[in-house]
């Protein structure tokens, strides 16, 4: 049965990289790649090759101006036919530069295709520079739309935060700081090193033992599915490992919603610092817009959900890299819902809020975390509890909450 495993990222040697030992590790893969770079001529041009270069190549026309779409209405075809051959045991989506892997992995899940795995390929020396990058995609000539307002800084962020497996690209300017950043960043992934060395394919024959010998899957981490046995055997790869570990799209996109994602824990390594910050009370919203600048370049990059008092049954989501901000209405807080209500909740979601429950204020917090180099905690913190309400605006009560001036309306677009 075919396999089908996502690399992306925005770390393009890297990515490649990553493909190229897949396609040398694994007996009977192939790689697809649709590059979006020709899509302002109006056509996006996919390409399928093994190991030993290009197997077949043809243009996808755009659909509805979008390069994303085209690859999305191509792409499925594509694997479907594989799939038909029989002939592949590995099929290797290498993404196109800004292309995010939870649109994509969630496309092939729905076509019933089988997703083992998805993979963020990343170079460590060049993670801070890249999510200290706050310039337009289209300013950098990776705009996969007309319309694609996403910066470099947080389309690297979610690249990086959504893949449960990192394949970390050999690098000589990366050092422990950097090595830091990336492990805070994402402390529940796997790290995987792409490794130097042959890529010719020698040695196929250990693989094909090794592959037909795998052991069953089992339970593994969110947006996994299993992996194989850590034993040891001759010409196994780990990233060929896990291209094989399974993948579960719905536990992913649990992990990075923001009402309960995986957020990183306190940590302080190597000048790196990460700041979690949780609180019991509503900011006040004039006050913590005026903080927003000095909080979004506070850290390399932050994340979280957040309560404010003039919207106290809304549920916020805080999303900052490359020193901008977007809020996003992340719909109800669970204690503003009847219980009725909660049938229609995700289980993941109302686990999560029931370990977050306060008697008083139900799951309605502020649950913010900081990640970065030089981290100054304190004065991070001072910051932000001199948004949050007095005690005498908090306890004038929701009433007098609700008639706070609305500063934020204009960030979610009212």
């Amino acid at each position: 049965m075919l396999s089908v495993a996502i690399v992306g990222g925005l770390h393009a040697d890297a990515r490649r990289a990553a493909v190229d030992r897949l396609l040398a590790e694994v007996p009977g893969s192939v790689a697809l790649h649709h590059d979006l770079a020709t899509a302002v001529q109006g056509t996006v041009i996919r390409t399928v090759r093994d190991r030993t270069g290009i197997v077949s190549a043809g243009e996808a026309p755009l659909v509805n101006d979008c390069a994303c779409c085209a690859l999305r209405e191509d792409l499925v075809p594509e694997l479907e036919r594989l799939a038909e051959d029989g002939l592949t045991r590995l099929a290797v989506v290498e993404l196109w530069d800004s292309v995010e892997p939870k649109a994509m992995a969630e496309v092939v899940a729905s076509a019933d295709l089988r997703l083992t795995c998805v993979i963020t390929a990343v170079d460590p020396a060049l993670v801070l520079p890249y999510l200290g990058n706050g310039d337009d995609l289209a300013d950098a000539g990776l705009a996969a739309a007309a319309t694609d307002q996403r910066t470099v800084a947080d389309t690297f962020a979610r690249q990086l935060e959504y893949a449960p497996v990192l394949a970390l690209a050999t690098s000589e300017d990366a050092d422990d700081e950097d090595r830091a950043l990336l492990a805070q960043l994402h402390p529940t992934a796997r790290q995987v090193p792409i490794g130097d060395g042959d890529l010719s394919g020698r040695g196929d024959r250990d693989r094909e033992s090794w592959f037909e010998r795998r052991p069953a899957e089992g339970p593994g981490p969110a947006g996994q599915a299993g992996l194989a046995s850590a034993d040891s055997e001759p010409g196994r790869h780990p990233l060929a490992e896990a291209a094989f570990g399974g993948f579960d799209v719905e536990a992913a996109a649990a992990a990075q919603h923001p009402a309960c994602a995986l957020l990183p824990a306190e940590a302080d390594e190597c000048g790196v610092a990460t700041l979690v910050w949780h609180r019991r009370r509503p900011f006040h919203p004039e006050r913590l817009y005026a903080a927003l600048e000095d909080l979004c370049c506070a850290a390399a990059r932050s994340r979280g959900r957040f309560w404010l008092a003039d919207r106290p049954d809304t549920l916020l989501h805080w999303d900052a890299a490359g020193g901008a901000l977007c809020v996003e209405n992340a719909g109800p807080w669970l204690a503003s819902l009847p219980d009725a209500a909660w049938e229609l909740v995700p289980p993941v979601r109302r686990a999560a809020a029931a370990l977050d429950w306060h008697p008083e204020h139900g799951d309605c917090c502020q649950h913010l975390v900081f990640t970065s180099p030089g981290l100054d905690r304190d004065g991070l913190e001072l910051l932000l509890e001199s948004c949050l309400l007095t005690d005498a605006e908090y306890a004038a009560g929701r009433t007098a909450w609700k008639q706070l001036p609305p500063a934020f309306d204009s960030l979610l677009e009212v």
